[in-house]
This record gives C-alpha cells, structure tokens and sequence, in this order.
C-alpha cells in the first residue's frame, strides 16, 4: 500500500514510507506530571482498622459512612432546594458518642474568616476525637471546582477555561496550589474535577465541564487530579456517569444513551484519571441512564469503577443522591431500602449529612434486608483512606499547617488570628493570571486587534463594570456570598472597565451598560448607542450571570431553552453592529452562544469564558497585544441558537445534509483559536505508514513561527476512520501539544499513535482495533487540518481493555 501526507494548507502532497512498519512498543503520553506515587498504608495501619472494624457497634460503623452540614440554611437558599427534603440533622453532641465520618463543607457554607474557620474546625475535630472512644476524627471536604469555595480564597478561571488552556501542566500547578490552601487550614478532600462531556451546551453546568471532547477532558482532569493529590488533598472524580447527556440539557433529567455513546465519549476521562491520577475518592451522578440511577448501579460502581479499571479509594454520593433513590427515582420504598440499594451498588459514604446511611440504615441491617457485611466493606474503605490520610496515627494532630505555633485555646485566640491566614497570595494570583491569559481565545479578528493606541473606547454591555461577571456558580462569592448581601467580598475582584483604564491609560474610555444580562429592558440602549459611535472602538462585554437553581443564566440548575444570548443582549450587539464603528466583542459566559450576524461581522470576538479574578486583566493584555492569545475552544460556538444538541465528536448522519432544513455546522468549531503570529506546518514525513493492530504510526513535521512575534501553536491530532464496523464519529482527538515558539523559531514535531488509540466499542460490546485505512489528521482546529497522513493497520481485529495505550505522543524533537 502507499501512503500519503498532504498538506492541507498548500495543496501539496508527497508520498512516504510505503511498507514500514511499526516498532512493537505503543507509544505513550506525551510528558506530563507523573501521577502521584502514595506510599502504602503501613502494616501497623492496616491492623488498627481491622481491629477497628472487629471493635465497633453498628452505631459506630453507620457513623462512619456519613457527613454532618452543621451550616447548611434550612430553606436551601445557599445550596440545593432539595435540602429541605430532609430532617434537621442532629447536634454534633448528638453524634459524638458515635463517631462521625465527614464534616462538610466547613469552610464553603457561610463567610467566615479563613483563620476563624481553622479555628472553628480544629475545635470541632477536637470534640470529634474526643467524643468517640476510638479517637476517630472526622475528614473534611469543602467545594474547589474555580479555587477553594472559601470567603477570602482566589478564584481562578472555571473548568471550560482549562479546557480552553490546552495546557495541563498549568491546571496541575494551579491544581497544587488550590490543594495546598485546602490541606493549609484541615481540610482533606475537594469535591472536583468534573469530567462530565459536554453533550448539550444548554446544559447549566457547562461551565464547570473541560469541554465537549473526552481526551481533552480525560487529559486536563488527569493533571487537576495529580496537582491536588500531590497537595496531600483527595481528588473527587464526579460525575459518574453520564450526568451531562441528560435530555435537552435540563438538570437531574433522564439520561438517553447508548452503551457505546456511553463506552466510548462519557467513560474514557474517568477510565483515564483512575489509571493515570492516583485519585481517591468518585462521587456518582444524579443521573438514570436507561432506567438505572447511578446511586444504584453495581455494574458500574463496583463492576466497571474497582473490579475492572482497580479503583481502590471511596465512592461518595453526591448530595442527597441516595435519598434520591426513594424521593426522585422511585426504585426504593423507603430510606433503608434506599441505603441498601446504594450500599450494594457500592456506595461508601453518604453527603452532605446524616439521612439514609444512619437510622434507616441500622433498622434495615436490624431487619435482615441489608448484610452488615456491606457496611463493613464500606467502612474499611472509609477507614482505609483515613489511615492514608494519617488520621488513624497515634501521634495525628488536627492543628493544621495555618495554626501551628499558635495557641489556640487562648481566650483571645479568634481575634489573635483573625486575617492572618491568606487564601489569595501573590503566588496565587499570578498562576490564576496565568491560566486565565492562556484560555483566553481570539475568535475572530479582521486585524483590529491588537488595538493600536486607541483615542476613544465605548465599554459597553452588562459585564463591563460587574465585578463577579469573571465567577463561575461554584466560586465562593457567587456560591455563598451572594446569599450574603452586605458581606466584603474577601478578594479584589477588578472590573474589565478598571483594568482597560489601567491598560490604555491615554484613552478616553466611557462606560453604557446597555442593558442588564437577562432582563428584558432596552432602555439603555440609546445611550450604549451614542457612546459607540462616539468612539473609536465599542469593546462590547456580555454574557452570563453565574448562579444556583434558576438564580443565574448559567450554573447548577441554570439551563437554557436556546443558546441565544441571554435577554435582549443580542439585540444589543445587533443594534452596536449598526453603527459603523468597530466592535470588539468580550464573552464572559458559562457556555458558547450563538452570536447572530457577529460572527462574520464583529471586528473581533474574544471568548473568556468565566476566567476568574485575574481575568480582566488577562482580557485587557488580549486586547492590548500584551498577551498573544494562545487559547483554544473547548466547545463549539454555534450559528444557530437552535441546534441542539451538537459538538464537533459527531458521525456522519449528525452533520449537514439535504434532507432536513437544519443545518448544526458550528460557526467557529471544537479547537479553533486565533494568534498575533502566524505558523507553518511544512516537511511532513511519515515514518511507518502501515503498522499491524498492535503496532505504532509515526509521522513527522516541522513547525514555525513566520510571524513577528513570540506566540503559542496547539498542535491538534484527530484520527478518521474511512470505514468501520459501527458507526463513527467523522474525527475525534487523540492528542494535541501547545507549542511556543519565537519569531522565527522552527522545530521538529514527532507524532507517534498507538494503533491503541484508534479502538472503539464493538456490536459485541468489546473494544476493538481494526484492520483497514485510517487517517492522521494535524491540525490547528478540528476543521483547519494542515496535514493528513492516510495510513493502515494490518492484520486482525484486535481486542484491547483498559490496560490499553491511552495516548498519542507529540513532542517536540528540537
């Protein structure tokens, strides 16, 4: 056979390597930080939980196996409606002679102080230790999806802003400094990353997703997970699985699926981060996928998730999951059978608070409907990661690393303290810089940007001058505070107006709202009207407001019927369009949204998503030319606000055609971003052009900067197989590098792809590789293919497991 690399961008074309043939070792990941290697839990560790487990009532173990929210409002104002749902829980002097598993949420729940809050938790865990007459403390767990959901904390960008870095080894860090804050004042597990795929961008919680493509996501997680292990704090994968697909991107809805969808786009980021993170903890999704609730799944949770892929650390419910069994999935006649059900599937832990997993559990046990023996596998879990965490060790402390040298149980400890423990360091703030200025993605730029010392800038649009438009529905300030009117904010949260002033100090900036994010008023228009073309440029900010259940556009709860802009905000921009002068669009959202006649008319479009505190100035460098926007888009923006549900990982028939008037061809696609510089893919060599079903495809090429200017490159691999035996995405992602380079600069960039990594779910429900052409496709977006190598692999079918080569390698080769 003869293969060939094009080279999509010249026309060229050249053939390479007709019978070479692949090396037998699989190439892996590309470099990345090494996932976290935990020392064993020590011999002596492991007898006190066994001795633990033998010593203990049935009081004593269901104690273990469940949290207490002692702050939790009893309306569910801050957190979730269904909390009221639930029985007051008791005091913890109710519990102590019990023990008590997890304490939630002790810093995300009110606005405390961070040192107060160390001091409050440290006081607890000493009544907690002290109250059970095994000395057992409980473990802590607060919220860190954008930073740790703490009063004073940093907020860095969202998800979907990772996701648009294309750069893990920057989550990592960012990751371990967010963990390392968590473990700094006791607490010893966060409640993230989701590695939910976006299904259906009307989903509320798209923010808080990487993206709509499951290497990126798998990839980006896997490097959160490691940077907050490697803090000392337990990662929580959630949600599993399948919670994003949920039909019409409603919320808690049923799930549609099918088991390949389900095997190959929803599975393979979690498969990935158990194999590759050293992760600890997996919470279950709200979801029912075909009829059957996650909470409830044994297949999954104990089959799929430990007997299969060896997962060993504890599976928490998500909140009020397994009380969900009974009130919203009614497969459970009361909360015991509920208990039985989620204990059985596998189940560890029960959060927020005490329900399910303790009376109703114990009289089930009681009855005979559930083994105790289930509570004990739960419970040596529970113990175990206790016992890794050196809560078990004879000498623990629970002061944690914020108080050591300090007294405090002096009487003026509180106000000794109070603000001497920073949550928002200079150290902080420059990696949360940092990300946001590399998920920062250019569009669309007909070359007004970089913006040449402008005279006049029109600010205009509801996001200009809110100070929390940069936050996602999970940072402290928009999960907490805003149910805190009155209350400081804790952090410097600068505007983009305040931080345009600083960055064009010799412009004259006027400010129009224009209108408010979702209201339906268009008074403001005439005055965000004249101040456009009063000006050089309209730098037109708009978006979502971030919130909970219904309290936002965006966020837990917050779904959309249309991905329209929110209100009258695109009749806003229309109406800005009409004046002649230059519009310089700046999404601060929590989803792409169709963007009308601004996709092909704005003069730039600048997607930020919800970038965090350091994202207007990351912004204001874009704009400014200071930064090169190097970011990428993890989601596809749309060109209609009705084609739903779409992303690029689509097959053939989900794509334009002439029998159906509807055409879902995003308007800028999955991996598309612009520069200031300029790149060259050229000199594309393959070197194996045909490998067996076990072998590796090896190509080359050299890029370059041609452009002025030093900038970043995403190199993108997609993988097309022509024919298979079930249907196929058109292209998925298989791997990608960010490549910066100086003007000038070029360098060689090797490409090996595990015949692995071409695998998918089979009619028999088996992965397989097989034989036939396929195609490598490089890429700077998912439609800009700048080179394609046409390949086969020989041979028989192949059927791989999860021991499989998860990655493609790209390097650079100097």
């Amino acid at each position: 056979m003869t293969a060939n690399v094009t080279a999509n961008d010249t026309g060229l074309s050249r053939a390479a390597g007709a019978d070479a043939t692949a090396a037998p070792a699989p190439a892996q990941a590309a470099p990345r930080p090494a996932a976290p290697r935990r020392p064993p839990v020590p011999d002596a560790a492991l007898a006190r939980v066994d001795e633990l487990i033998a010593g203990m009532t049935i009081e004593e173990k269901t104690a273990q196996l469940y949290g207490l929210w002692a702050g939790a409002s009893a309306d569910g104002a801050e957190v979730a409606p269904h909390q009221h749902d639930m029985d007051a829980p008791p005091s913890l002097d109710e519990l102590l002679p019990h023990g008590l598993g997890q304490l939630t949420r002790p810093f995300g729940t009110t606005p405390v102080d961070p040192a107060l809050g160390a001091l409050s938790l440290l006081r607890t865990q000493r009544r907690i230790i002290a109250g059970n007459r095994f000395g057992i403390p409980a473990l802590a767990h607060d919220e860190c999806l954008a930073g740790f959901a703490a009063w004073g904390a940093t907020t860095y960008p969202v998800p979907l802003s990772w996701g648009a870095s294309f750069d893990p080894e920057l989550v990592h860090a960012v990751a371990h400094a967010i963990g390392s804050d968590m473990r700094s004042v006791g607490v010893h597990q966060g409640l993230a990353p989701v590695l939910d795929v976006v299904r259906d961008a009307r989903w509320g919680r798209v923010e808080e997703t990487i993206g709509e493509d499951p290497y990126l996501v798998g990839t980006v997680a896997t490097a959160y997970i490691q940077g907050l292990e490697s803090a000392g704090v337990v990662a929580t994968l959630k949600h599993f699985a399948g919670y994003s697909a949920s039909r019409a991107g409603r919320n808690l809805a049923p799930v549609s699926m099918g088991p390949r969808e389900r095997a190959d786009v929803i599975l393979p980021p979690f498969e990935m981060a158990v194999r590759e993170s050293g992760v600890r903890s997996v919470m279950h999704a709200y979801t029912d996928t075909d009829g059957l609730p996650s909470a409830a799944d044994e297949a999954l949770l104990t089959g799929l998730l430990r007997d299969t892929w060896g997962f060993t650390g504890t599976v928490v419910a998500d909140y009020f999951g397994i009380a969900f069994l009974k009130n919203l999935h009614a497969v459970a006649a009361d909360l015991g059978a509920a208990a039985g059900a989620a204990l059985t599937a596998g189940v560890d832990v029960e959060l927020p608070t005490v329900n399910a997993y303790a009376a109703p559990l114990r009289a089930a046990v009681a009855a005979g409907d559930v083994p105790e023996a289930l509570v004990d596998r739960a419970l040596r879990r529970v113990l175990l990661q206790k016992a890794e965490l050196g809560l078990l060790d004879a000498d623990f402390s629970p002061v944690p690393d914020a108080l050591a040298g300090t007294d405090p149980d002096a009487p003026d400890a509180p106000e000794r303290l109070r603000g001497t423990v920073d949550l928002d360091s200079q150290r902080n703030r420059e990696r949360a810089r940092a990300l946001a200025e590399a998920s920062v993605v250019l569009v669309r730029n007909d070359g007004t940007l970089p913006l040449e010392r402008p005279a006049r800038i029109a600010l205009i649009g509801p996001q200009a001058a809110t100070p929390t438009a940069v936050l996602g529905c999970y940072s402290f300030p928009v999960h907490v505070g805003s149910q805190h009117p009155g209350t400081p904010l804790g952090i410097d949260l600068p505007t983009l107006h305040t931080t345009l002033a600083a960055e064009f100090p010799d412009a004259e900036i006027t400010l129009a709202e224009g209108c408010t994010v979702d209201g339906p008023g268009t008074d403001g228009f005439a005055e965000a009207l004249r101040a456009a073309r009063d000006s050089d440029v309209a730098v037109v900010a708009l978006g979502d407001r971030a919130g909970l259940f219904g309290r936002g556009t965006s966020g837990e709860g917050c779904d959309a019927e249309s991905l329209a802009l929110p209100g009258v905000q695109g009749q806003l921009l229309d109406a800005l369009l009409d004046t002649g002068t230059p519009v310089v669009l700046v999404l601060l959202a929590g989803r792409p949204y169709a963007l009308g006649r601004a996709a092909g008319q704005a003069a730039a479009v600048v997607e930020a998503f919800f970038p965090g505190q350091e994202g207007p100035a990351a912004v204001a460098g874009v704009l400014s030319g200071r930064v090169n926007p190097s970011g990428r888009l993890p989601v596809s923006v749309p060109a209609s606000p009705g084609s739903q549900p779409s992303t690029y990982l689509a097959a053939p028939l989900a794509r334009a055609s002439d029998v159906s008037n509807i055409d879902p061809t995003a308007a800028f696609p999955f991996g598309h971003g612009l520069s200031y510089t300029t790149f060259d893919w050229s000199e594309a060599d393959i070197e194996t052009g045909a490998a067996p079903t076990d072998g590796t495809l090896r190509l080359s090429f050299t890029l370059a900067n041609t452009g002025e200017r030093a900038g970043s490159e995403v190199v993108q691999l997609y993988v097309h197989d022509p024919v298979a035996s079930v249907v196929q995405p058109v292209q998925r992602l298989v791997g990608y590098l960010k490549v910066a380079l100086e003007p000038g600069e070029r360098t060689r960039v090797r490409v090996a792809v595990p015949a692995d990594v071409t695998s998918f779910t089979g009619r028999d429900g088996r992965r397989r590789v097989e034989p036939g052409d396929v195609e490598l496709r490089l890429g700077a977006s998912s439609t800009d293919i700048r080179l394609t190598a046409r390949t086969r692999l020989t041979g028989e079918v192949r059927h791989v497991d999860h021991t499989r080569a998860l990655h493609a390698l790209i390097e650079r080769a100097g």
